[in-house]
């Protein structure tokens, strides 16, 4: 099996609520109001080991990485090479693993109609992972738009400029990049238009 690209700080967002928990153990816990503060936090760290421990034994489940885009994302070195050295990439990347169906391009999935998907979270988690720093929040939402101007009310009026593309879309780079990789996406015509 190959080694995946993971982010060194994908739980972040976790371990910084947990900094906040360890910040009670402080609070005087002879007041009967605060005695659950130290379970609270013991509880949290053996959740935090618990999703751990998940994602490792279901990446190094051989079964995870049959038919499964992610893995075939986090383990190809030229994709990885592109999504780690252009941030527009790597968003129109997120956005377009975003409300698309994908297929690969295998005769046993096409007969059996066998697809692979993902949340938008688990979409920017997989980009966090293979540029290998942050967690899915720094690309969750990152080309939400609204109405005909796709860039009315983003709070980084540039984003366009950077190229960035709103969820869903499918720019021509990506989708030749996923059909290089041995992937269709199934809610385009395959040039990138939606269907």
């Amino acid at each position: 099996m190959k080694k995946l690209k993971t982010s060194s700080t994908k739980y972040l967002p976790i371990e910084k609520h947990f900094e906040r928990l360890e910040k009670l153990e402080s609070i005087d816990l002879n007041n009967d109001e605060n005695i659950q503060s130290d379970d609270a936090v013991e509880d949290f760290v053996k959740l935090l080991e618990q999703i751990k421990k998940a994602d490792y034994e279901r990446e190094i489940d051989p079964n995870w990485t049959t038919n499964n885009l992610e893995y075939d994302l986090r383990s190809t070195d030229w994709i990885l090479g592109k999504v780690k050295n252009s941030e527009s990439y790597s968003q129109n990347l997120y956005a377009a693993l975003c409300n698309n169906l994908f297929q690969k391009k295998d005769t046993w999935p096409i007969l059996t109609n066998q697809t692979w998907g993902c949340s938008w979270r688990r979409a920017g988690a997989i980009i966090a992972d293979m540029r290998e720093q942050g967690n899915y929040i720094d690309w969750y939402c990152s080309g939400i738009a609204g109405g005909d101007e796709p860039y009315v009310y983003n709070e980084e009026p540039d984003l366009k400029r950077k190229g960035y593309v709103p969820e869903g879309q499918v720019t021509d780079e990506i989708l030749e990049d996923l059909n290089n990789l041995g992937w269709l996406v199934l809610n385009t015509d395959n040039k990138g238009k939606k269907i």
